[in-house]
């Protein structure tokens, strides 16, 4: 039998810039301490977790395997949870680029996994930003479009007129609660829903731009270990997001339910559902407030290793990937 070659790749959060990174403005996002793990080998035909594999159903394998000429056996773990705004999407194409890579004797390239697992991002979801591919792959800290940090530049990449330029980012010693809502909720549609908004108000290019600000004043804060400022800049953060119309009350009951126990608290991601974070130094208190209120806390290190290669697949479920 074929050998097996294993990848993962961790989820993110953005802890400010979702939405207005999708306009050249810029974002910080960090790695977390959840990943997907892919395992990829030749088959005698395509097969997703024993399954016959539905291709005009799954963008992202379509996408990536546009240039084999052979079958593939897929088989997926996860603990990141599916479309609550943890890059699962992202890691997913991430480690499925770097297993094929592996398959095919190449040598791993961070550049070209990038491109690889944005191109997916693309295909799935047909609008949005290279950020969610860069933490993915990278690991650590990312900032997108961040003056002044040339030095830790580690790519730039253009569409469509737009140019983000994707810088490596110190992650200080903090420590995130997750609170997810339980409400699945794809990246696309919300996407687009700020799109349409923003073509027919200037309001609403107002309050892209205000975020863009706002996210330039947390990264400082970041820089300088100033959790207090960091916290102020993702609660009004998390107030322009709402104003774009994309968190949800179940998403706001659960930030308000973190705030007095966190420096800040936001959503995270694409919003309308999905998940928020928030800043603590008291995070088992956080995450009972937040389970207390209905969600699903989950306490969460950032700067995790980017996408990598394992020696095996892990134990654990396998990971229903959502179809389109």
């Amino acid at each position: 039998m074929t050998e097996w070659h294993t990848a993962s790749a961790p989820g993110k959060f953005v802890i400010l810039g979702e939405h207005s990174v999708v306009y050249g403005k810029p974002a910080v996002v960090l790695a977390a301490d959840r990943r997907i793990t892919c395992g990829v080998r030749r088959g005698r035909r395509n097969l997703l977790n024993g399954e016959p594999m539905e291709f005009s159903r799954q963008p992202h394998f379509r996408y990536l395997t546009r240039n084999l000429r052979h079958a593939v056996e897929f088989v997926t773990r996860s603990d990141i949870p599916a479309g609550a705004g943890l890059g699962s999407s992202a890691a997913l194409a991430a480690s499925v680029a770097l297993a094929l890579e592996s398959m095919a004797g190449n040598d791993p390239d961070e550049r070209k996994l990038v491109d690889e697992a944005y191109g997916a991002e693309l295909a799935a979801q047909g609008n949005g930003s290279p950020m969610d591919a860069s933490a993915c792959v990278h690991g650590g800290g990312i900032g997108v479009n961040i003056p002044g940090t040339e030095n830790r530049k580690l790519w730039r990449i253009s569409r469509n007129g737009r140019v983000w330029n994707v810088s490596d980012v110190d992650v200080p010693k903090m420590t995130f609660v997750i609170g997810n809502t339980g409400i699945r909720a794809p990246t696309g549609p919300q996407v687009d829903k700020v799109r349409r908004y923003a073509s027919r108000s200037n309001f609403a290019t107002e309050m892209i731009e205000e975020i863009g600000n706002v996210t330039l004043s947390g990264y400082e804060a970041l820089r300088k270990g100033d959790v207090e400022t960091l916290g102020r800049m993702m609660i009004t953060d998390h107030k322009l997001l709402s104003i774009l119309g994309v968190s949800c009350k179940e998403l706001n009951k659960l930030v308000n339910a973190a705030l007095p126990f966190s420096y800040g608290a936001k959503l995270t991601g694409s919003g309308g559902g999905g998940c928020m974070v928030a800043l603590t130094d008291d995070p088992h208190r956080v995450a009972s407030a937040i389970e207390a209120r209905g969600g699903t806390a989950y306490i969460m290190n950032a700067g995790s290793e980017g996408a990598r290669l394992e020696t095996s697949l892990p134990d654990g479920p396998v990971f229903n990937v959502p179809v389109i």
